[in-house]
């Protein structure tokens, strides 16, 4: 743990690079810190995950984007359907209050700077949702721990 798993609508595949946005995500979540300026999230537990879903409906397909470009001009591209982003990451227990605070504005913050240019040229939503709870079964099985905790020692 953390993963963080983006759902997004494949029209988008076209229009962004989704691998770099992966990577300016784990960036982020290797950047923060909790109050005691110690890392939140262990270099060997972070995952940044893209899933493009082929298939999606999202609000009315885009007839109101095209409406509101036809009868204001407004910049929309939207040639056809809306684009949608849904990131969810998933994190084990203990973080403070502010602490997930910190995480959630850093990592949608990162996501806005992402697509800020998209927002420009078509309509796009995106949700960012943090999790944390009780694990019912909570197994690893990982050599990349030990690599990274080497690199901490003397």
């Amino acid at each position: 743990m953390p993963h963080l798993v983006i759902y997004y609508t494949a029209n988008l595949d076209r229009e962004t690079d989704m691998t770099a946005l992966c990577r300016t995500l784990a960036d982020t979540m290797l950047s923060i810190v909790d109050e005691e300026s110690k890392p939140v999230f262990p270099k060997g537990g972070i995952r940044v995950l893209a899933f493009p879903a082929a298939h999606h409906a999202v609000a009315d397909g885009g007839a109101a984007g095209r409406a509101a470009h036809t009868h204001t001009g407004a910049a929309s591209g939207d040639a056809g359907d809306y684009a949608f982003v849904y990131l969810n990451l998933r994190m084990g227990r203990g973080r403070s209050a502010t602490v997930h605070k910190n995480v959630g504005d850093a990592l949608l913050l990162t996501t806005q700077t992402h697509f800020q240019t998209l927002f420009a040229q078509r309509h796009i939503g995106i949700t960012l949702q943090i999790d944390e709870g009780q694990e019912v079964f909570d197994a690893k099985y990982s050599n990349l721990h030990p690599l990274f905790n080497n690199l901490n020692k003397p």
